[in-house]
């Protein structure tokens, strides 16, 4: 007689495993999609709570503008509004307002005196005149380009 080799698997264990094979084959690409969209619709569920959030913010925010007290508050403090016959006043905080040397100032050029009563613009447009009479440092001057004679030190 003769002896029978053991088979290492089976016929039946064989399709088994074919079988397995092409189900996780069949499976898989719908298992892997559909974590990835559970993923997506917690992302999703995450931003809708924050634009939620973000619109309850913005809401109260417009609520506060339809009140004509908060209106008037912003007015004074952003535009530095005042009502008729009230009287403007800006207070210099002296821990940050540096002390200015007479000396300094005067070798740096000319400098416009601030006025904190007159309104911004007004500043500005001083400052951009002085600005073109103040000339460059090749001794033109800055918005004709014609040569400016130094000023000679009085004593």
């Amino acid at each position: 007689m003769q002896q029978r080799v053991p088979r290492l698997f089976s016929v039946r264990a064989l399709v088994l495993l074919i079988v397995l094979a092409v189900a996780f084959i069949l499976v898989f690409p719908t298992l892997r999609q559909y974590l990835n969209q559970q993923v997506q619709l917690q992302q999703s569920r995450a931003e809708v709570a924050a634009a939620q959030q973000r619109n309850e913010d913005l809401q109260a925010e417009l609520d506060r503008w339809s009140d004509p007290a908060y209106v008037e508050a912003q007015a004074r403090e952003r535009l530095a509004f005042v009502m008729p016959g009230e009287q403007a006043l800006r207070v210099a905080d002296p821990e940050t307002v540096p002390e200015q040397s007479s000396s300094a100032d005067a070798s740096d050029g000319p400098a416009v005196e601030a006025d904190p009563t007159r309104p911004w613009y007004a500043q500005i447009w001083d400052s951009v005149q002085v600005a073109g009479v103040a000339g460059t440092d090749d001794g033109t001057d800055a918005g004709t380009g014609e040569n400016v004679p130094e000023p000679t030190p009085s004593e």
